[in-house]
């Protein structure tokens, strides 16, 4: 990871850079990897890592001289259930996008390739031809040299002891061989990362666990050709199996006797280097056992060495590229558990943003601001086992793992969960995503499932009369101060209201105009302002308003996420159900559309904004978080008579993409401008100066090369889930963002992003769902509503 990073800073021109490692390259976890380079992934971005990876490494000893022993053996992941094989489809159609060679092949096609191989419980197979293998250490030592020769500088067995930040906003790195100032630090520590970052008051849920794989003597059909065998990935075995030269290579991922590496510490003594620990094969039955049933060659070969090593999980999966929270010009590239073949990735990207503002694939799945102090070490230790033991386990959507669950709840978490609610955790918050009648639990699928018609009563309750949702995870912020209005249109795209309770959607942009966050903001006061944004990005949009300001400002900033509670209540009967529990008049003529007021609603006081993200008549209520139960409790007695009805997120989402509202994270992201997007009516390019503006404007006036469109598809039993590729002439052209079904419209509905030529209603288009290419017709306007007119009545 560290060299990888050093070498793409060198090759896009930045060579004043020094890598300081504490013992030898490839130290730590590197020198004892297995070494797999695969390209399965179900992280559309990570793919785009590992593809790259995959295409820089076959040519590293031509660049460099230096040996990485390659070996372009193909992968074969098993299938042994239905889940499995429709996880391969979906995966089949980002391999479209992405650009890797992939195909779902049958029984019959696998013994082909792996005459040896017992099949008696798998029905496919996912064959990926562009994988591979290669030794870590020369894989290492070549970016080395290729960084070298390009001027950057790398310093060997030189610890770092300390790290400050000095008065002008420098870094001073102490090493045992001394002082170095940078204006940038990056920590590429791998199991030591936790470590490094508390030297700067910083932290990251992240915890190391011990890993075995297997040598086995000789076989004598590895001998007898000259065919290197595919890497073959086992889900029941939990393992990879491989060539290793004459010998078979056992990887195991094993489940409950995991252990972590240098327990109870959680994290390495400085005196670890090139440290392995005492085997323990007992732990490893009975998925060893798997791994020889599944290949019988492996069994009489008998085992001639065996790794166990240390290697770095984090809770979710991802490593960590980006900038820690809070602090200016320090960076994580560390935390990846597949660090041989992501670490040429993520160099490239992460250098990218370092060094331009942005990289060209969306980094906002990496960026360690993707915690929050919830993820203490208890947290990093409960994920990262489950995420340990889950390795090939296929993922499902809208699955609901247990592990480090309910970190931070609203008031109303026991009482909803109680009236069914099941719960979807983001950024530690549980938040409602459904609500299930009794007995009903949801069948995971990549096809429409059970909770299907539910979701449906849901939306119509919605659409036809009025429902209520906790919406307490919204990131929320006090912007405050004398200077606060110049301070946010300088950096948002849109101009602050005017008017006393006006409400605006603004966009903070970088200096290339990239998207980087979505707020809606009310202006209070003249010199008050509330703003709100996802709940995924409470520390990422801290650090733009925090980073954005002035030091000769007068801007005070607040984070009271944890202060107020939401709830928003949506439908045509909303205005009449809270006309009941308020003095306030709730007219349009006295409390319009895209306004907010301090009222009183039960008694309880409380910020309502006339705004919501389901396309409906309806309020979002802000109360002191304490105060939710007696509010929620009110509403819903009074909401009796005209229906109410509880809803979650996932009828948001199909009620938002009747209305075609665009998603941060997913149609907005750090990939692409406002313009590219769609939203010019959000830019105010009259304004004097906005950061992105420059860039925007300069956009504006060349041709664009990527468009946002909104489609209607002609699906099944399946919908768009975002990450499907988009075929035009059979040719792949874009890439579907997110969509689902509208519930109230009837319709399957997505977005996308495609050239521009192609985004015209004439243009015929077919978006690949699981193993149908499906009709898609681009819509100008919204599936519901497309005149507001319900959201302003």
């Amino acid at each position: 990871m560290g060299v990888g990073l050093l070498y793409h800073l060198a090759e896009e021109g930045c060579t004043d850079s020094l890598l300081i490692e504490k013992g030898e390259l490839t130290s730590g976890s590197t020198w004892h990897a297995a070494g797999q380079c695969p390209s399965l992934v179900g992280n559309y971005n990570l793919a785009k890592i590992h593809a790259y990876s995959n295409s820089l490494y076959p040519k590293l000893e031509e660049m460099t001289g230096q040996y990485v022993s390659w070996h372009a053996s193909g992968g074969i992941r098993l299938a042994r259930h239905k889940d499995d094989l429709e996880w391969f489809k979906y995966l089949h159609g980002i391999s479209q996008s992405v650009g890797f060679e992939m195909e779902i092949i049958g029984p019959s096609e696998i013994k082909n390739l792996v005459p040896s191989l017992e099949l008696d419980d798998v029905i496919a197979a996912a064959y990926t031809t562009g994988d591979g293998h290669a030794d870590p250490s020369g894989l290492t030592h070549a970016m080395a040299r290729a960084a070298t020769n390009l001027g950057a500088s790398i310093e060997r067995h030189n610890r770092v002891i300390d790290i400050n930040l000095l008065a002008n906003g420098e870094w001073e790195v102490i090493t045992e061989k001394g002082r170095v100032v940078a204006e940038v630090v990056v920590n590429a520590a791998g199991c030591f990362a936790r470590q490094v970052s508390q030297m700067v008051g910083s932290d990251m849920p992240l915890v190391n666990m011990e890993h075995h794989y297997i040598v086995t003597g000789n076989i004598a059909e590895f001998e007898d050709s000259d065919i290197e065998l595919p890497v073959i990935r086992d889900p029941r075995a939990s393992a990879y199996i491989r060539q290793e030269q004459k010998s078979g290579l056992i990887g195991i991922y094993e489940g409950e006797q995991m252990t972590e590496a240098w327990a109870p510490k959680g994290y390495p003594s400085w005196e670890s280097d090139s440290e392995l620990f005492p085997d323990d094969l007992e732990r490893l039955m009975p998925w060893l056992g798997h791994a020889m049933e599944r290949l019988p060659i492996l069994e009489e070969a008998g085992i001639k060495r065996i790794v166990n090593g240390a290697i770095p999980h984090p809770p979710d999966g991802p490593p960590y590229l980006g900038p820690v929270a809070g602090l200016k010009n320090f960076w994580l590239c560390c935390g990846s558990s597949f660090g041989i073949a992501q670490g040429a990735g993520c160099g490239k990207y992460l250098a990218q943003w370092m060094l331009h503002g942005d990289s060209e694939i969306n980094m906002t799945g990496f960026d360690p601001r993707r915690f929050g102090v919830y993820a203490d070490a208890d947290y990093a230790r409960a994920k990262g086992f489950q995420d340990y033991r889950l390795t090939y386990a296929t993922p499902l959507p809208g699955e609901e793992l247990p592990a480090g669950r309910a970190q931070r709840t609203s008031p109303l978490y026991e009482q909803l969960q109680a009236k069914g609610g099941v719960f979807t955790e983001t950024f530690g918050w549980e938040r409602p995503k459904w609500y299930a009648p009794d007995g009903v639990a949801e069948e995971y699928s990549y096809r429409r499932n059970n909770v299907f018609d539910i979701v449906r009563d849901e939306c119509m309750a919605v659409r036809e009369r009025v429902g209520i949702l906790d919406l307490s995870g919204f990131a929320k912020y006090d912007v405050t101060g004398s200077d606060a209005e110049a301070f946010l249109n300088r950096l948002c795209a849109n101009s602050m209201s005017k008017k006393i309770g006006g409400v605006v959607l603004a966009h903070i942009l970088s200096v290339n105009g990239r998207i980087l966050g979505e707020v809606t903001i009310t202006r209070m006061s003249d010199t008050h302002f509330y703003l709100l944004s996802a709940a995924g990005a409470e520390l990422r949009d801290l650090d733009h308003l925090l980073q954005g300001r002035n030091d000769d400002e007068d801007v005070a900033i607040n984070n009271i996420t944890d202060d107020r509670g939401v709830l928003v209540l949506a439908g045509p009967k909303a205005r009449d159900v809270l006309a009941t529990l308020t003095e306030s008049d709730l007219s349009n003529e006295s409390f319009r559309w895209l306004t907010a007021q301090e009222i009183s609603i039960a008694g309880v006081p409380l910020r309502a904004l006339r705004v919501n993200y389901v396309g409906e008549l309806g309020w979002e209520l802000h109360p002191a978080m304490a105060d939710l139960p007696q509010l929620y409790d009110a509403i819903f007695a009074a909401g009796k008579t005209a229906g109410i009805k509880d809803f979650g997120l996932y009828a948001v989402n199909s009620l938002r993409i009747e209305k075609g509202y665009r998603g941060w994270g997913a149609e907005l992201t750090n990939e692409v401008t406002m313009i590219d997007a769609d939203m010019e009516r959000f830019l105010k390019l009259d304004k004097e100066d906005f950061t992105g503006k420059t860039a925007t404007v300069a956009q504006a006036e060349e041709d664009r090369t990527l468009q946002l469109i909104y489609l209607e598809v002609d699906a099944t039993d399946s919908d768009v889930r975002g990450n499907e590729p988009v075929f035009h002439n059979g040719k792949c052209v874009g890439l579907t963002t997110s969509g689902g079904f509208g519930h109230y419209v009837g319709k399957s509905l997505g977005f996308a992003y495609v050239p521009p030529e192609l985004a015209n209603a004439d243009t015929k288009l077919e978006v690949g769902l699981l193993d149908e290419r499906c009709a898609a017709h681009i819509l100008s306007a919204p599936a519901h509503d497309p005149r507001n007119e319900r959201l302003r009545g």
